[in-house]
């Protein structure tokens, strides 16, 4: 206060001068101008307007007297009181004379000291500003008293169940708690509050206040947080309308609650942008609509609270396609495909898929239900009954035959046991050759896919559980359809002898057909970050498969196998555009290197040969036809791929193929892979070249065995892996 009273010694002339131009200060103050009154009584109360005077006559008239000019006083002390003892004193002070444009010996008016009380208030650190005007010897001395904010204790949110975390709130007042509270600072915290809700999807909540100070410095804000009275489905046509041409309201073939299930959010349920969004991406991702249009429609007399209403475009669910192609199963063969995606109007999928061709055909039915209704794990079913007649490539080799004529001269034996199974009665020579075999299944399977999402069907699960069962009935025949129980090595036009070892059960114990019945247990993992053509991420596949005999001809054995893949993501080449974006331009530059190893074995001695596993084709080491690299009981198959962009469509990859069977071709009965001549183990590598189309990718291939001159060319669909 020092500086104030040097502030106020230092203007005794001005206070004269005031006195002296107001001499009529002795007339009553009724009957003085308000320029003559005391300038403590013209600045008194400057919030209170002042009363009107009655209406004459002569103040209806149109010409109306100019309003006089607002006098002005000068101002000799001004004084903040009402803080004394406050531990903020001294900031508090500055704060109330920092906000007044009156300070002394400046002229002020009325208005500008309710100018000035307006700013001492929107300063945010005073709860009451009064200003009392005093005469003084020296001139009018001005008296501030505030009563300031209480010092901030706590914050508290009404109400109190929200989903803005306790310690959210305790990280954002941290700097404020234990000193006097700023009504301005408590709205940037508001504000801050109110981003947390935006950046974590709450669009809809809103922070008011504060409802109340306590004098302890408790704070209490109000928050509405938006929530969800219900979802509605509102089907609309190509063009976006409601309703056709007659007014009426469109109807689709989806039952409501197709969409409505794929909806996290629910009544009663707090408003999330973010959640709403991967909501309309699980709608997107059923493939039953082209388009998807959101509205919220507030509910009347009920502020919050809104209604998800969903415009839903349908798309065709029914196909008919048809096509021609060739494989070393069926050879040159014609395909047709029948499917509804939305049977029903319940998201079931019915397909039918009929081929023919050279060597055999197939025909299957499958059912899918995509999510088992009211199933909170999001379970699904596939149910399918199957029928083909293929040539199986464990019995053939790159040139479709067997070894030759020559390799048997000199070595005569007359088969009467196979494995311990006596022949027909009469029999003492076979005919049949392997270029002839086919083998028909039969059969029927069911499987359940359940995510280990805890019973949250909106949760991205990585892992899967999957249980199968089925059953087929296996028959080894010819391709005019007569069954075959065996076969041997280099077959002639006319029946031969040959040794029992160059023999081969076409199926388990020799029998014209077998029984297979199985349940399989399986687990996938993955965290790919894009299903169709993966940059990064891991998936990894384990399952079992224990068959079950049911007879004297149905085996007993099982199947374990796994494959693990990682992705990388990198940029070596930038042959693509994409790769190379200009300013402002988004990167899309989607390379990867990519392994994968797989590996398997059979487990038991009752193994049908049609059950072994297969190295070589498309899918395995490229280098080689199907099943040309080997066959065997145990297998282990690794692959390195880099995969970098070329055109928008057009995608490049180099790759390394390598697979073994490790040494157990003679465990299969009759050693199929090892009478053909297949080396058991090698290596791949290649280039190819993949072209993006509306099924999927296209793959054209180039692969040598083993670093040799021989090549082979690769036709396939979909990557490898």
């Amino acid at each position: 206060m020092a500086g104030l009273l040097g502030l106020k010694a230092a203007w005794p002339l001005v206070g004269a001068a005031l006195l002296s131009a107001t001499p009529a200060l002795a007339q009553p103050a009724s009957e003085q101008p308000p320029e003559s009154r005391p300038v403590s009584e013209q600045l008194d109360n400057p919030l209170a307007e002042p009363a009107p005077a009655p209406a004459t006559p002569a103040q209806a008239e149109p010409a109306q007297p100019a309003a006089k000019a607002e006098p002005k006083v000068l101002i000799a002390e001004v004084v903040i009181e009402g803080l004394q003892g406050h531990p903020e004193q001294e900031r508090l002070e500055l704060a109330a004379y920092a906000a007044m444009a009156a300070t002394p010996g400046t002229q002020v008016t009325r208005s500008e000291l309710q100018t000035d009380l307006s700013a001492i208030y929107a300063s945010g650190w005073f709860s009451d500003v009064r200003i009392q005007p005093v005469d003084g010897p020296l001139g009018v001395r001005l008296v501030v008293v505030v009563v300031a904010n209480p010092v901030l204790e706590q914050v508290k949110l009404d109400p109190a169940d929200l989903k803005l975390p306790e310690q959210v709130v305790k990280d954002t007042f941290a700097a404020d708690y234990g000193k006097t509270l700023n009504l301005n600072t408590l709205q940037t915290r508001m504000q801050e509050l109110q981003r947390w809700y935006a950046d974590q999807g709450y669009s809809l909540s809103r922070i008011t206040g504060p409802s109340r100070v306590s004098p302890e410095g408790v704070v209490e804000l109000l928050v509405r947080q938006g929530t969800v009275e219900g979802v509605e489905v509102q089907f609309l046509n190509k063009e976006g309308s409601a309703t056709n041409d007659k007014g009426e309201p469109i109807r689709g073939k989806t039952k409501p609650w197709v969409v409505t299930r794929e909806v996290s959010l629910r009544p009663g349920q707090v408003f999330n942008r973010r959640e709403l969004e991967e909501d309309i991406k699980r709608i997107y991702g059923t493939g039953l609509f082209s388009d998807v249009k959101v509205t919220l429609r507030p509910v009347p007399a009920e502020p919050g609270k809104v209604v998800i209403v969903l415009g839903i475009v349908e798309q065709s669910s029914g196909s008919l396609s048809g096509g021609l192609g060739y494989s070393q199963s069926q050879g040159v063969f014609g395909q047709i495909q029948l499917q509804d995606s939305n049977l029903f109007g319940r998201a079931w999928d019915l397909g039918t898929n009929i081929s023919y061709g050279q060597y055999g055909g197939l025909g299957d039915i499958t059912f899918t239900d995509p999510w088992i209704k009211d199933n909170k794990y999001r379970t699904s079913f596939r149910a399918r009954v199957f029928f083909s007649r293929e040539v199986p490539q464990l019995f053939q080799n790159e040139n479709n035959f067997a070894l030759n004529d020559q390799d048997l001269n000199g070595r005569d034996f007359v088969v009467s046991k196979i494995v311990g199974r006596d022949l027909d009665a009469g029999t003492t020579e076979v005919t049949t050759n392997f270029d002839t075999v086919a083998l028909q299944r039969i059969g029927a399977n069911v499987q359940f896919v359940r995510p280990l999402n805890g019973g949250n069907p909106y949760k991205k699960a990585p892992w899967n559980l999957i249980l199968s069962f089925g059953g087929q009935e296996v028959t080894p025949m010819d391709f005019s359809g007569s069954k075959y129980s065996y076969g041997v090595v280099g077959a002639t036009s006319s029946p031969i002898t040959v040794p029992s070892n160059q023999v081969i059960c076409l199926a388990y114990n020799c029998a014209s057909e077998n029984q297979l019945l199985s349940f399989r247990v399986g687990a996938t993992y993955s965290t790919l970050n894009d299903p169709r053509n993966p940059t990064k991420g891991n998936f990894l596949s384990l399952g079992t498969e224990q068959f079950i005999s049911v007879g004297e001809n149905s085996p007993t054995f099982n199947r374990v196998r796994g494959s693990f893949t990682h992705y990388i993501p990198v940029e070596w080449l930038k042959i693509f555009k994409g790769c190379r974006p200009k300013p402002g331009e988004t990167k899309d530059c989607k390379q990867a290197l990519a392994f994968q190893v797989s590996a398997g074995s059979l487990i038991g001695s009752e193994i049908p040969p049609y059950e072994a596993f297969c190295l070589g084709g498309g899918n395995s080491v490229r280098g080689y036809y199907d099943c040309d690299l080997g066959v065997g009981k145990s297998f282990a198959e690794a692959t390195i791929e880099y995969r970098f962009p070329i055109f928008s469509i057009i995608s490049g990859e180099i790759f390394f193929d390598a697979g073994t069977t490790f040494g157990t071709q003679g465990d299969i009965q009759g050693n199929p892979g090892g009478l053909l001549g297949k080396k058991g183990q090698g290596y791949s590598p290649g280039i190819g070249v993949i072209v993006t189309t509306p099924v999927g990718p296209l793959r054209l291939e180039a692969a040598t065995q083993d670093f040799t001159s021989d090549w082979r060319f690769n036709l396939g669909v979909g990557w490898k892996f």
